[in-house]
């Protein structure tokens, strides 16, 4: 028997954004309530659960906690692609990497990838650092890449994506970086271990307490901060700055800008600071 459960109500609406907020720090605006009110259908239909109600006293109730991960990765939007907003990964090779090489290449370069979704960004830093790394012998790096979605960290740690998704890079880049898939995985690629070596994944919350402090040279977390209001977005601005080296850099996405809020940064590309 197919569950419909009756359409999500405004006040139900509101403690469920109350909830993903205090949780995530995603601020879910009240044009979302239809979308929230699809994404959430499917997961009351997996639970045979029959109601809205229901279903978020099942989400405070589960001690576990996994349940709370299902509901997030219901209502994060995940989009990406290869190379997405390029003018960022062409200042980090031709402006950040070139520093950090007259600097001496000492010690190892870290990239952090703050919401890597479904991995496209982090194997993109991967490709760019390794064409770098083809021509300073010494050059070592490693990425660490991380989302609050589990969903979408298990398609990054397996690095298979349709074929059309790389059809925008060169043919050399696809060669050297992807296999094709052949038999019952034709028309997809998948990463190569070489890439796949130096990235780390883990799923982390932006809003918990950071490990790192004064680690990466880079950060990217771009096309996050639009799902947060100014207080959530002053704070996270404000650990990514302690995170980062001096000198380091914090790229964020086009649609996105600092300033709203107050920070240390200074701008030195579109949507590209410098600690």
């Amino acid at each position: 028997m197919v569950i419909s459960p009756t359409p999500l109500t405004d006040k139900l609406f509101k403690q469920f954004s109350s909830l993903v907020y205090d949780q995530t720090g995603i601020f879910l605006k009240p044009e979302k309530r239809e979308l929230l009110n699809a994404r959430l259908g499917k997961r009351l239909r997996h639970c045979t659960i029959a109601s809205f109600q229901e279903y978020y006293d099942y989400v405070l109730n589960d001690g576990s906690g996994e349940e709370l991960i299902h509901l997030i990765d219901a209502v994060s939007t995940n989009f990406t692609s290869f190379f997405r907003e390029k003018t960022h990964f062409d200042y980090l090779s031709s402006t950040v990497l070139r520093e950090f090489a007259d600097q001496g290449l000492s010690g190892e370069f870290k990239v952090w990838s703050a919401a890597c979704s479904s991995g496209e960004e982090p194997y993109t830093l991967a490709i760019v650092l390794n064409e770098f790394g083809a021509k300073k012998q010494q050059f070592r790096f490693s990425i660490q890449a991380t989302d609050i979605s589990t969903k979408v960290l298990a398609m990054a740690e397996k690095g298979v994506y349709a074929a059309e998704k790389v059809q925008g890079m060169s043919k050399e880049l696809v060669r050297a970086y992807f296999q094709k898939g052949t038999g019952g995985s034709e028309g997809y690629v998948k990463v190569k271990k070489a890439l796949r070596q130096p990235i780390s994944f883990r799923r982390f919350n932006l809003m918990d307490q950071y490990p790192w402090n004064a680690e990466f040279d880079v950060i990217f977390c771009r096309n996050v901060m639009i799902y947060f209001n100014r207080e959530t977005q002053q704070q996270l601005v404000d650990k990514f700055y302690t995170c980062l080296k001096p000198g380091g850099h914090l790229f964020i996405g086009h649609s996105e800008s600092l300033t709203s809020i107050t920070h240390r940064f200074r701008q030195v590309t579109t949507t590209g600071y410098k600690k």
